[in-house]
């Protein structure tokens, strides 16, 4: 269950679980908002899932409450699993009037504990549940910390992906993009927290100092509330055909596929899926020093982290991974590996399996 239904990475996790769940002999049923933008919903339908809706009238509603229970009754599941504040909340009291064991999942976001109300409410909630997760150690230590919980109370389950090869040749033909042009991919809605403006300003202050390498940008989300100032410097550097809005895409791994370096410079985030992505297409990272990241990009040998915010270092990492071709490579073929020991969709899927029995894998 899942309170939220647009493309993001929350909705990802949740239906690349499902589809794992399923390959291991598992039935799964999709529980989503009656008026949300019914992307997830619809990809769950396409996939041959069972999906249910809910509809809330108001933050505490005892109809809706009634009817999800029902929902859940009919579809005699065995265990709930909800994602995030609102299905946490609700799908702990659901669970409980129908005496079945609640897994919740707290993907980072941080405006969930915001609120002396909200964070009352997850504190009951998480009474209620079998095991509350975290999708890093980060995430997992943010919330336990916001709400006063004793170290240990959010037991960390970190994403995987599916490993999704892409060609190289489809993106940088459409892009235009000669043969020595380095391609800096980012992925993600285009949003201050992801940073996007910082990495444009990093490379504002590499072509100032001189760098002579040929570069593009491609950034692949949604366009929302940082794109006008991205527009701005995108006009004031003269960059329209450098740097590309590309809006969300549906072909990422052709997108990963066809860059030479993956950039994640947010201000926070949970465990990027974006990332993981990445490591598995090979690529060299260059991404924040904050919450999730450090978790896969562990050390120097997989990739190279700056802090959040910071342009100067953002620009120093992001100029060494330019100049040098051997770098590069060499931090691709590490977080790669990384990736297949540590990330895949599988080992996720295994530890969540263990959850659902009350087990801390």
């Amino acid at each position: 269950m899942l309170e939220s239904d647009g493309p993001g990475g929350a909705e990802v996790v949740m239906f690349q679980l499902s589809e794992e769940l399923r390959r291991k002999g598992h039935e799964v049923v999709h529980v989503g908002p009656a008026e949300g933008e019914g992307w997830l919903g619809g990809l769950f339908r396409e996939a041959g899932f069972a999906s249910e809706t809910f509809h809330l009238d108001r933050p505490v509603d005892f109809r809706a409450l009634a009817a999800l229970t029902e929902t859940l009754r009919k579809a005699r599941v065995d265990v709930v699993h909800s994602h995030e504040f609102t299905m946490c909340v609700y799908g702990a009291a659901a669970a409980n009037r129908l005496g079945i064991p609640h897994v919740t999942t707290m993907h980072g976001n941080q405006k969930m504990m915001d609120k002396l109300r909200r964070r009352v409410a997850l504190r009951w909630a998480f009474r209620k549940a079998r095991l509350v997760v975290g999708c890093s150690d980060a995430t997992s230590r943010d919330v336990e910390q916001g709400l006063g919980l004793e170290p240990g109370a959010i037991h960390p389950i970190r994403n995987g992906v599916p490993e999704r090869p892409g060609e190289r040749r489809l993106v940088r033909e459409e892009l235009e993009l000669a043969d020595d042009e380095l391609l800096i991919a980012a992925v993600g809605n285009v949003v201050v927290r992801k940073g996007h403006l910082v990495l444009l300003q990093a490379l504002a202050t590499l072509e100032d100092e001189g760098l002579d390498v040929p570069w593009r940008v491609a950034v692949a989300g949604d366009k929302r509330d940082a794109t006008e100032a991205i527009e701005a410097l995108i006009a004031e550097r003269g960059w329209a055909g450098r740097v590309h809005l590309l809006g969300a895409r549906d072909d990422v791994p052709h997108l990963l596929a066809a860059a030479d370096v993956f950039t994640m410079p947010s201000l926070w985030e949970g465990l990027p899926l974006a990332v993981l992505e990445a490591m598995f297409a090979g690529l060299p990272i260059i991404a924040s020093r904050t919450s999730g990241i450090p978790e896969a990009i562990s050390s120097d040998e997989y990739g190279l982290l700056a802090a959040p915010g910071d342009v100067p270092d953002l620009a120093k990492h992001l100029g060494a991974v330019l100049r040098d071709r051997e770098l590069r490579a060499r931090l691709g073929t590490s977080a790669r590996e990384r990736a297949l020991a540590e990330f895949t969709v599988s080992v996720m899927t295994d530890r969540y399996l263990a959850s659902y029995r009350g087990e801390r894998a």
